[in-house]
Formats: C-alpha cells, sequence, structure tokens
C-alpha cells in the first residue's frame, strides 16, 4: 500500500514539474512554460493577497533563484519518491515546500482567479497538509524498499555512513 502511495505522490510532484516546465496545458498554460520563458513561481506567489508573508512572497514571484529552487524540489521530490531513495530529504524538502505554499494561501482565506478572497471550505485539512504528512509517514515507513531503489539505496557505503540520505 505504501509503495503505490509513494508511487502516486511521486508522480504528482513529477507531473507539477513537467507541466510547469513544458506548459502542457493542464495547470500551466500552453506556451506558458519554463522553457517558454515563463515563471513557474511568479503568478503563484504574485496572487498572494493575504497573510504574514505577503510582501515576501511578491517579492520572490518570479525571481530566477525562487523559479529554479521550486523546480529543482519539484523534480528532486518526484524522482526520490518514483525511484524509493532519499526519502528523508524527499519528506524535509517537501514539506518546507508544502508549508510555503500553505502560507501562500493562508487559510481560512481562499483566493480566487479575479483576484477576489472567499472562505476556504476546510482551513486545516488543506491539501498541502495533507500531501506533506504523506511524504513524512512515507518516509518514516521506509516506503521505498518495495517497488523501488529504496534497499539497494541504503547499503550503498556512502548513504549507510549518512542516514539521513535514507
Amino acid at each position: 500500500m505504501f509503495a503505490g502511495l509513494r508511487l502516486l505522490t511521486g508522480f504528482v510532484f513529477l507531473w507539477a514539474f513537467l507541466d510547469k516546465t513544458f506548459g502542457l496545458g493542464y495547470a500551466t498554460g500552453s506556451g506558458k512554460g519554463w522553457i517558454d520563458g515563463g515563471s513557474p513561481t511568479k503568478g503563484f506567489l504574485g496572487s498572494v493577497a493575504v497573510g504574514p508573508m505577503e510582501s515576501t512572497f511578491h517579492d520572490w514571484a518570479g525571481a530566477a533563484w525562487a523559479d529554479w529552487l521550486f523546480m529543482l524540489g519539484l523534480l528532486g521530490i518526484g524522482v526520490a519518491l518514483i525511484a524509493g531513495i532519499g526519502l528523508r530529504l524527499a519528506a524535509a524538502a517537501g514539506t518546507v515546500m508544502m508549508a510555503l505554499m500553505w502560507v501562500a494561501e493562508w487559510p481560512p482565506a481562499k483566493h480566487l482567479s479575479d483576484g477576489s478572497v472567499s472562505m476556504s471550505t476546510n482551513p486545516f485539512a488543506d491539501y498541502h497538509v495533507v500531501y506533506a504528512l504523506v511524504l513524512v509517514a512515507l518516509a518514516a515507513a521506509g516506503a521505498g524498499a518495495t517497488w523501488g531503489l529504496g534497499r539497494i539505496w541504503a547499503r550503498l557505503p556512502f548513504v549507510s555512513r549518512n542516514r539521513w540520505l535514507l
């Protein structure tokens, strides 16, 4: 069960990377991908309308370092989960990413596409919180060993000396 959850969650992160990179027409419109000169952070962070980090997120929106860090995070977390390696690192990075995205959508407010703000349907069981908990559970359960390279990864000398890489 954890192996299937790991693969599905990995695909969520990898798909977000691919869609934002190539503008596949799902969350990122065709021709607006990163390779077309679009910014994967500008729209989301630039539209933050409330919350304690509103001005910070506006400053980060569209910055090259933020785009690169976000995209490398999506790619790294996705590949780690699909391969079943580095789940502790993926869980830590993914939890930080999800926490920042949760703050950017600051519950209980929900930002609508027209710029208005409405009340969220559930300010606590937000999908960012769910994804963060799933990442932590996958790492804690050692979910990379089934249908993944986790066992092989754990036997590598460098990894066995640096357990945080499991």
